[in-house]
């Protein structure tokens, strides 16, 4: 039967019953992806007793459908491309929603690590969190930039994914751990009962109780 969650909150909650064999280990870190992947890492963050950090990944859409991904950018170059979208899209056009996602993400980058050091994920176990899994093509940057960080392991948890997303995920990280795989999956948004945009001052606020 498929859940609803009320919010990201509830979602990070169920999430972190299913993460509870890594909480209290001193070598784990929680990796919020911008912006949605946050309020659920806070959550489970709190509920492992691990610090909390960001992690930049722009997801590259579509021109004509922006919610369709044909690839997505990380910090450090990472550019991960899905590439039975991406062979579709015209190479200008590519260049150019690339040029705007990558000055999208320099700009949080600066914004949200002001006063912190560079994230190093030397010999850590990085638990990367986001909201839900449509194509993957996000959680796949994110794993190749944390395996860059010096990440010794990664976890992707998500509370609700795409089977097809899944398995390539599963197929790229060390583990992944998603609390329902519904078929006909559709949006992330409609598992959902509150999906509200998360904003840069939600982000900003729930790095502030990283331990």
């Amino acid at each position: 039967m498929t859940t609803t969650y009320r919010d990201r909150q509830e979602a990070g909650r169920i999430l972190a019953d299913r993460l509870a064999g890594l909480a209290d280990r001193p070598d784990v870190t929680v990796l919020g992806l911008v912006r949605g992947g946050v309020p659920v890492a806070r959550v489970v963050a709190d509920q492992l007793h691990a610090p909390l950090d960001v992690l930049v990944v722009r997801k590259l859409g579509l021109p004509m459908a922006p919610e369709v991904a044909f690839g997505a950018l990380g910090p450090n170059g990472v550019r991960v491309l899905n590439e039975p979208v991406a062979v579709r899209v015209d190479p200008g056009e590519v260049a150019e929603v690339q040029r705007h996602e990558q000055a999208e993400l320099e700009r949080r980058e600066r914004r949200y690590r002001i006063g912190r050091p560079p994230l190093d994920l030397t010999g850590r176990t990085a638990v990367v969190v986001d909201d839900g899994l449509a194509t993957g093509a996000t959680a796949r940057a994110a794993v190749q930039v944390a395996r860059r960080l010096g990440a010794r392991r990664v976890v992707v948890a998500v509370p609700v994914g795409a089977e097809e997303a899944y398995e390539m995920l599963a197929a790229e990280a060390d583990e992944v751990v998603c609390d329902q795989r519904p078929a006909g999956f559709g949006a992330v948004s409609s598992y959902y009962q509150d999906f509200h945009e998360v904003s840069d001052d939600e982000v900003t606020e729930a790095l502030g109780t990283i331990r």
